[in-house]
């Protein structure tokens, strides 16, 4: 993350914006002579917007990602709750992963072929895809088996998997080294596997056939997953095995697009960029279409929600300020890269003791959580949306207790879809690429009333989007063009039920980190 850097001298004000300044001298004004502040001294907010001034036509699908894990298996007792939520949703650009925890599911080839036999199976793969495929059927998708089998790479021993495909497995992703530092054995294996969903089937290393029936459409290819994490991956490493990788993925289904990097921190280390985005450092007629990079709040174990409301939006300056400069980069290298920030949310810190201790703890999640995690997609959506990344996905659809609990949408107890899910729902529904993103006339700054205030102008009318950053009732005034104007609002009041819907006159109250869209009529 990028750490902000508070100014403490004056001689620094006229590298201030005159809207801050102004804040500045207010909050100092406000110091009574014992040095306190005085209450009711923060501005309140207002939706004050100039709609003749456009900021940017936006660019950007929200989405989420679906990650493998028990709980979406078939007979789990939220399987067929969350691939309808799924489906209701609507989505485009749906990222699906199979994923490193559980081998058996998102690595189809566990064990070396000899000159005898090979290993392909999918039986706990298909499952799974299948239903995802289905719940998103009619609608873009990236597909990430994101997971390279371990016995490609040079490991002092054997790795080891359990027998049970639904224990958890951390240390699958050992060694740094293929075995084959040509790649084509690496490209071969997903080609393989690409095959067996688009192809009807393969032919394996020896020759025989595999078939499997399935004709699906790959309309997009995720690379891998956080490589700066997994096998301790190098630019130019990761380069190569991309290269090896799309050039066998396209050879079998040539009308896909392919997205790289996947990045778990990309702030650490911009040679990624740099190197990735050369085309120069790519073999000829490889495509870059998209890359991707994460981004999750970590508030420290002692914080609560008092906390939370500073933590999780600051770090979110954090993040956008590094997209700035990965934009900067790429306007640069390859300026036709479209950009995802495919993996958006917060993962508290006991989450970690949980997978530390292999089990889950007692329930420590507190309801309000949920406002506070979907109030910060909305701020990031708001924020991202500006900038113009193309695809702006939260994470993730299903998580519960040992499995990243704080990241699902998804209540790992009933199958309800949470508020993290509702706030995803009211902005996908409400907002689209081609919509104008409009100014707001001068007026004090989320940072100082506590509230984000967008407006859209779309093809339905004109919408404002509302984020209560703080863990208080915020009042917002509202203008006489929004007198006969409706919302749609998730809050602590909604729960894990549908948005509420009301008409407005003068104001609209927030509640602690509400998320309301606003149409005028």
């Amino acid at each position: 993350m990028l750490a902000l850097t508070v100014r403490k001298s004056a001689q620094l004000r006229g590298r201030y914006s005159t809207r801050a300044w102004v804040a500045a001298l207010a909050l100092y004004c406000a110091v009574g002579a014992g040095g306190s502040i005085a209450c009711g001294q923060t501005p309140q907010a207002k939706i004050d917007i100039d709609w003749n001034k456009t900021i940017i036509v936006s660019k950007s699908t929200p989405t989420l990602q679906v990650v493998t894990n028990p709980m979406l298996n078939p007979g789990s007792s939220i399987h067929d709750a969350s691939f309808a939520a799924l489906k209701e949703l609507g989505a485009d650009y749906v990222r699906y992963v199979p994923w490193l925890p559980y081998p058996k599911i998102a690595v189809a080839e566990l064990e070396p072929p000899t000159k005898e036999k090979t290993f392909w199976d999918f039986t706990y793969a298909d499952p799974v895809t299948k239903d995802f495929l289905a719940a998103t059927a009619g609608h873009s998708i990236i597909v990430n088996f994101s997971t390279i089998p371990a016995w490609m790479f040079k490991t002092a021993q054997p790795v080891k998997y359990p027998d049970d495909p639904n224990q958890v497995f951390w240390d699958y992703t050992q060694g740094t080294e293929l075995r084959d530092p040509s790649g084509k054995e690496l490209g071969d294996y997903f080609g393989r596997l690409v095959s067996w969903y688009t192809k009807g089937g393969f032919t394996d290393e020896n020759g025989k056939r595999h078939e499997s029936g399935y004709n699906y459409k790959f309309p997009c290819w995720e690379v891998l997953n956080e490589v700066d994490s997994e096998h301790k991956t190098t630019p130019e490493d990761y380069t190569r095995r991309y290269d090896a990788i799309v050039r066998a993925i396209h050879a079998v289904s040539p009308d896909t697009k392919f997205m790289g990097l996947a990045l778990a921190y990309p702030g650490a280390n911009p040679k990624y960029f740099e190197y990735f985005l050369n085309p120069k450092n790519h073999k000829q007629g490889t495509s870059v279409d998209f890359i991707s990079f994460h981004f999750y709040a970590s508030p420290a174990l002692d914080e609560d929600l008092n906390g939370w409301q500073h933590t999780f939006f600051n770090q979110a300056e954090g993040f956008l300020a590094t997209t700035r400069f990965i934009l900067a980069i790429r306007d640069r290298l390859s300026p036709q890269t479209k950009i995802d920030t495919d993996e958006l949310g917060v993962i508290l810190p006991t989450d970690s003791l949980e997978i530390a201790a292999a089990k889950p703890l007692p329930d420590h999640i507190p309801r309000r959580y949920w406002n506070a995690a979907a109030a910060l997609y909305g701020y990031l959506f708001v924020g991202l949306c500006k900038l113009g990344v193309d695809v702006i996905g939260e994470s993730q659809l299903v998580g519960y207790p040992s499995q990243f609990p704080s990241v699902s949408m998804i209540n790992y107890n009933t199958g309800h879809p949470n508020a993290r899910y509702w706030v995803l729902k009211i902005i996908k529904d409400n907002f689209h690429p081609g919509d104008k993103v409009v100014a707001n006339a001068e007026q004090p700054s989320s940072s100082d009333t506590g509230v984000e205030i967008q407006g859209f102008i779309t093809p339905q009318g004109k919408k404002v989007l509302l984020v209560n950053r703080t863990n208080s009732d915020k009042m917002v005034t509202l203008p006489p063009e929004f007198q006969r104007a409706t919302s749609l609002t998730v809050d602590g009041a909604t729960g894990d039920g549908e948005p509420r819907r009301e008409s407005l006159s003068s104001e609209v109250t927030l509640a602690p980190f509400a998320v309301t869209v606003i149409t005028l009529r």
